[in-house]
């Protein structure tokens, strides 16, 4: 146990060089500061990017017929609604379907032509692509049943048509035919266009376009099943009942996102790593100036050493004083660093744009607590074992 008297000789030894003692703390200021940045920017990015692509989905299956380039495909090879319903009705764990078509449109609006992608879709879509719903609603059963010529548009081509006006129950004329506007959305996470949904998509119900095209089959294809651990197995079940349900020789792309979700898990935790040992590297060499400044110390204070050891001190006495002094340093250097290391992400935030928050995780805080006091008293124990090891007669003729 440290003793009263040894604590009260360690504070006044770090009282009497203030300078030297701060300079020596601020390498494990930093180096535990960033520990807490590391971790918490590791975190929240991997947070983040998981976040972007479980937004599209992470239990989303996706599938299409194979296409030749300049190749028409065979009807009987196209996927049809009736493939939709065996799929959902053969595996358990798909709990719902959509089914997509793109065409090429032009919306005229006031006399003004606009290019535009026409999209239809069926009733489960916007379940499981997270479309957000801005103003208006999405389309009901009346409006699938009954081939109602309503639609939705992207927020984008709103103000780009509309501007401030209200779009909703607007007309607007599609190639040869009037809808009115039922709806604006976006999509819950910007695909930055890699989906069906662009910055000027018009979505109109698949059950009309199949009408007025005469054209029964998909161009894209959704199944959601109920967790993420069944999507594996349900994308080659998906598989097995598209080949098995149309003529030899019909080819599918069936795909899920379990595969960039592994591979963004792998990159996250490998960036983390990098960070957290260049963090550690800061906090190894704050300890070896830890150790070096302490060994200068136990040279210059060989006569106090000498004069306490000859009054009585033992030599435990002076190795746990010694201990402590470099033990005070790097914690209070580490409580210091914990808490400009909290401050900074709460200072950026408002500066952060969008709705990213950078929490800051107890376990930051709880590993740069631990590692950098206890580098204090790792890198303490040589200066503090060679100053118990001094011999008293030869301490008191130094100098």
């Amino acid at each position: 146990m440290v003793g009263k008297e040894t604590f009260t000789v360690a504070i006044d030894a770090l009282r009497a060089n203030k300078l030297r003692a701060f300079l020596t703390m601020l390498g494990v200021l930093i180096g535990s500061a960033c520990i807490v940045l590391v971790v918490t920017i590791s975190m929240t990015g991997r947070q983040y990017i998981l976040g972007l692509i479980e937004g599209v989905g992470s239990n989303i299956i996706f599938a299409s017929a194979l296409r030749s380039p300049g190749r028409a495909t065979a009807l009987s090879y196209e996927i049809t609604m009736d493939d939709l319903t065996a799929i959902q009705n053969n595996i358990p764990a798909v709990v719902v379907v959509a089914g997509t078509r793109e065409l090429d449109a032009s919306i005229v609006v006031n006399g003004i032509e606009h290019p535009a992608s026409l999209l239809g879709v069926t009733k489960g879509y916007q379940e499981i692509r997270h479309l957000v719903i801005l103003s208006g609603r999405y389309f009901d059963d009346d409006d699938m049943m009954l081939r109602n010529k309503v639609c939705l548009i992207t927020e984008d081509l709103s103000k780009k048509v509309f501007g401030n006006q209200n779009p909703f129950g607007q007309p607007i004329k599609l190639n040869e035919l009037t809808f009115t506007v039922v709806g604006v959305f976006r999509e819950r996470v910007d695909t930055f266009g890699q989906t069906e949904v662009q910055r000027n998509t018009v979505v109109i119900p698949f059950t009309l376009m199949e009408y007025y095209t005469e054209e029964h089959y998909f161009t894209g294809t959704y199944f959601q099943t109920a967790t993420a651990d069944q999507v594996a197995p349900a994308t080659e079940r998906v598989e097995q009942i598209l080949v098995g349900r149309h003529p030899q020789g019909a080819a599918f792309t069936v795909k899920n996102l379990s595969g960039i979700l592994s591979v963004a898990r792998e990159i996250s935790n490998a960036l983390s790593i990098i960070l957290l040992l260049i963090a550690l590297i800061a906090l190894i060499v704050s300890g070896i100036g830890i150790m070096n400044i302490m060994l200068v110390t136990v040279t210059e204070r060989t006569r106090e050493i000498g004069i306490r050891r000859a009054i009585g001190a033992r030599r435990k006495e002076i190795l746990y004083q010694f201990l402590l002094e470099s033990s005070l340093i790097s914690g209070v250097g580490a409580v210091l660093g914990v808490f400009a290391g909290i401050s900074i992400p709460v200072l950026v935030q408002p500066l952060i744009p969008g709705n990213l928050r950078v929490p800051v995780p107890w376990i930051a805080v709880a590993v740069a607590l631990a590692v950098s006091s206890l580098t204090g008293t790792f890198f303490g124990y040589l200066p503090a074992s060679k100053a118990s090891s001094l011999q008293p007669t030869e301490s008191l003729r130094y100098e």
